[in-house]
């Protein structure tokens, strides 16, 4: 069950998940107009109530030794899920798993190795828990960013391209900002494709739309101001980019 938040909340939230090792408290509170202890109150309300389950650096483990990171996609019994995904977590090696509500792939274990002798012995353990991998990837790079409903409503300083995930090879899955002098907005996914303005290789993921999320099919029109995920099968150029922000 969630927690009840407020708008001074979820500037609070915005910034931790921007910055928490540079923000302070003092920070914020100019932001929220609000004291210093204040901030900090409400901090350590989230963190009680769970909100905040933590702060974590983002590391890229390819630089420290040239170690690998890859992404297991695992099937479990959903009965079990989080049996699993804690006994999971013990595997010497992985550093994160994510419960998925779907039947298959429904843990995401990402793990780091020396080489890929050491990602086939953390798969091994894995398996031997009773926990089925049926898929896998090389993380290249990883890019996070706050959820930006909780921000300043003035978004004209923010990036349109607001995630990124480059999983393998030259693929990239990008979230998108479309602005208002986009090509492709107005447009349903088929004219945009009609059109030639997403070629074969460009995937419509996902679509939000204000507090909807909305699954793309090909009536589906790209609005000004959707947030929408794009996978990218050859990597996105900057006329990719240009055909959703406009710029």
């Amino acid at each position: 069950m969630g927690i009840g938040i407020d708008s001074i909340d979820k500037r609070i939230l915005y910034h931790l998940a921007r910055e928490a090792r540079h923000t302070s408290a003092p920070d914020i509170a100019q932001d929220v107009d609000l004291s210093a202890p204040a901030v900090r109150n409400r901090i350590s309300r989230l963190e009680d109530a769970g909100a905040i389950q933590g702060y974590h650096a983002h590391i890229d483990y390819g630089k420290v030794e040239s170690r690998l990171t890859n992404l297991f996609m695992c099937s479990t019994a959903a009965t079990d899920r989080q049996r699993f995904a804690q006994r999971v977590l013990g595997v010497p090696g992985v550093v994160h798993v994510r419960e998925v509500m779907t039947g298959r792939g429904d843990l995401r274990v990402k793990a780091v190795g020396s080489d890929q002798d050491d990602l086939m012995r953390i798969a091994q353990d894995i398996t031997a828990l009773g926990v089925e991998i049926d898929d896998e990837d090389l993380i290249h790079r990883e890019y996070f960013r706050p959820y930006a409903q909780f921000g300043p409503e003035e978004r004209d300083d923010v990036s349109p391209v607001t995630g990124v995930a480059d999983l393998a090879g030259d693929a990239d899955v990008v979230e998108i900002a479309v602005g208002e002098n986009a090509p492709v907005a107005g447009l349903t996914l088929k004219e945009a494709g009609d059109e030639g303005l997403l070629t074969t290789d460009v995937l419509v993921v996902t679509i939000e739309r204000g507090d909807r999320a909305i699954t793309p099919k090909g009536e589906t029109t790209i609005e000004s101001g959707d947030f929408v995920t794009v996978l990218s099968r050859t990597g996105f150029s900057d006329e990719t980019l240009t055909m959703f922000t406009g710029k």
